[in-house]
């Protein structure tokens, strides 16, 4: 295996909450009250939507999705969502800093170095650079043909990222290390804030989908669990070999598609976000 490269889950598309437009010749992110699902492969500037999207606006009969019905790829919650403190280059989308709180590791002319991180708030470093939590989420969106790839859900909402960290933790803990094998829904809620100007501001949350008994289902995913559990755990260490084989996550390619889709072309944070 090459080192020095993280090894990630393959992805067939992106979930998104918003798009990017372009206003007076920039390129930036605007909100949205609604779910897009896009294959990776742009046209005229624009992702194209994947065809599980136009599949499900059929389903549930509307134009604006906020639900997906997904399962999880593993069970262990920090494989499912990572999440950390990070700070990009304006300029070439290269994160500068990752941390979780504790330590962070910094790009200097040297190379990676290890440092204390005390969060984006007490960090004058991550003040100037503007760092700020990033999450990223696979899921598996029900329909999809390939039963070891996912889609990847970006955020640098503080709302969603607590809320996804907090769910899968829960849904782990009550199916007893089985919460990939339970039907869920990944669903867009709204709240107001002192922040937001009473203003409502979307954040994602990870339901049991609509319609599904609840002791069945914990019941179901409980004996899966059982069934399947030596070729689980296999797959959770192959996991966690490939991300450990890295430092960063994104590739140069996967860089330049978030900088775009949170800071715009002009490599100027926006305040508003594609997710809370």
């Amino acid at each position: 295996m090459i080192k020095g490269l993280a090894i990630t889950p393959p992805v067939l598309g992106r979930i998104a909450i918003g798009k990017v437009v372009e206003k007076n010749g920039k390129r930036l992110p605007e909100k949205d009250d609604a779910f897009t699902i896009t294959t990776q492969v742009q046209q005229q500037g624009e992702w194209m939507l994947h065809p599980l999207h136009l599949q499900l606006q059929q389903q549930q009969s509307t134009q604006k999705l906020r639900s997906i019905p997904v399962t999880l790829l593993f069970n262990d919650p920090d494989l499912n969502l990572r999440a950390d403190y990070s700070a990009f280059d304006k300029t070439t989308g290269r994160p500068l800093c990752v941390g979780n709180g504790e330590s962070a590791k910094r790009m200097t002319q040297e190379g990676p170095q290890s440092v204390t991180c005390p969060g984006p708030q007490l960090c004058a470093f991550g003040q100037e650079a503007r760092c700020k939590p990033y999450g990223r989420l696979n899921v598996q969106i029900e329909g999809q043909e390939d039963p070891l790839a996912s889609f990847i859900f970006r955020t640098t909402g503080f709302n969603s990222i607590r809320t996804l960290a907090a769910r899968l933790s829960y849904w782990n803990a009550v199916t007893q290390g089985a919460a990939k094998y339970l039907p869920l829904s990944l669903k867009l809620r709204a709240k107001s804030t002192t922040q937001s100007h009473r203003a409502p501001i979307y954040y994602v949350d990870l339901t049991l989908r609509e319609g599904v008994d609840n002791q069945e289902a914990l019941g179901q995913s409980i004996l899966q669990g059982k069934e399947h559990k030596e070729a689980d755990h296999a797959l959770e260490a192959a996991a966690r070999l490939g991300f450990s084989n890295g430092v960063l996550e994104e590739t140069d390619e996967e860089r330049e598609a978030v900088l775009e889709e949170f800071y715009g072309s002009d490599s100027c944070p926006q305040e508003a976000l594609l997710a809370t």
